[in-house]
């Protein structure tokens, strides 16, 4: 899956565009709008608070870092320890610090704005529509270029190049 990013000018058109998408077999969860605060969205599907912060890339380098510190920290005791740890412990510690480095950093990212959605701030607080719609890869070009046919007024603004996995 890939996420595609459309800045569009108002809410009809916004409509018409998701209206096409879901006749295009596209299920709401898989279409996020951002709009200015206080915008009533009707029935379009809301973006999430996951994709309004930095939680998943935060919680993606926290499970690095903190898996990296579980496997430094575990081999460190095999050293003092004296004796040999199995597998088992090893692989516990490791898995504690992915878990503790995820949460920790995941909680910190959900205070962080998504650095990608940063660059269309200005656009939205004018009262314009980003829509997220995340595809199969297969179907980028398809479902863009048919977007761009029927509304030329909205902005094609890129590919997300890896998406994370939907909640």
């Amino acid at each position: 899956m890939r996420r595609i990013y459309f800045l569009v000018p108002n809410i009809e058109i916004t409509h018409k565009i998701v209206d096409e998408l879901r006749s295009e077999g596209i299920k709401d969860r898989h279409i996020h709008v951002l709009a200015k605060r206080d915008t009533p969205l009707e029935d379009l599907p809301e973006a999430g608070i996951t994709i309004e912060t930095d939680f998943i890339p935060a919680v993606e380098r926290g499970a690095a870092l903190g898996g990296s510190t579980g496997l430094l920290a575990g081999l460190v005791s095999l050293k003092f320890a004296g004796f040999a740890l199995a597998g088992g412990p090893l692989l516990g510690i490791l898995f504690a610090g992915a878990t503790v480095g995820a949460l920790m950093s995941g909680l910190s990212g959900l205070s962080a704005d998504n650095s990608r959605i940063k660059q269309f701030e200005e656009a939205i607080e004018r009262g314009e529509f980003l829509l997220l719609i995340d595809i199969p890869k297969n179907r980028i070009d398809e479902l863009s270029k048919a977007i761009i046919k029927h509304h030329p007024e909205a902005e094609f603004d890129g590919i997300e190049p890896l998406l994370p996995p939907s909640f």
